[in-house]
Parts: C-alpha cells; sequence; structure tokens
C-alpha cells in the first residue's frame, strides 16, 4: 500500500496484512474504542476479543484504497476478504487517533 499514513494506522493495517493480533492491537490506547456496525467495545480487552473472533478466526485482511480526512478522522475505503460470507466486502474505516495512537476505530460495512 502506497498510502502515506499516519503511522499508528499503517502498523494497524500492515499488521492486519500478516492476521497478526498483537500487532493490530499495538497503535490502540489502552482505553480505546471500537465501534464495528455500531456495537461498541470499549478497551484492550474487549478489542482483543473482537479482532481474534471477527477479523483473525475467518482470515479477514482489510486493503484500502482510498483514503481521506474528514475533521480530524482518517477515512479509508476498500474491500477486505477472507473466508466469511460475501467475501470481499466493502467496508469504511474512521480512524481517530490520540497521542500518536488509536483512540477511535469506528468500521461499517
Amino acid at each position: 500500500m502506497s498510502m502515506n499514513l499516519p503511522k499508528p494506522i499503517a502498523h494497524y493495517i500492515e499488521a492486519n496484512a500478516r492476521l497478526d493480533i498483537d500487532g493490530m492491537m499495538k497503535p490502540f490506547l489502552d482505553d480505546a474504542v471500537f465501534i464495528d456496525n455500531g456495537k461498541r467495545y470499549e478497551g484492550l480487552a474487549e478489542i482483543r476479543k473482537l479482532l481474534k473472533d471477527e477479523a483473525i478466526a475467518v482470515k479477514a485482511i482489510f486493503e484500502p484504497d482510498t483514503a481521506s480526512e474528514e475533521q480530524g478522522i482518517v477515512v479509508l475505503e476498500g474491500p477486505a476478504h477472507g473466508d466469511f460470507p460475501g467475501s470481499p466486502l466493502r467496508f469504511t474505516y474512521r480512524f481517530t487517533l490520540a497521542n500518536d495512537a488509536i483512540k477511535i476505530l469506528e468500521t461499517t460495512v
């Protein structure tokens, strides 16, 4: 991917491409929030469980093809493919950063 993304986001995307859950978790703040299609997960333990159950388990890899910024939020769009019904599906990821880390990640299909 040749997009010029903030480091925490780039690290998350690169780790996801390797299905590396530890690498995916590393850029999150301790009190981060992950909102997955409207369902809210708070803190590292809940986010790790979500990623393990919903991304790693089905080998879901997100490959953003567009990036923009909306009022300080980095918005990525692109397909995710893996071992799940309808693969690939197009997703939108919205990253809110704080202190050079991911504070909020919201994903929608």
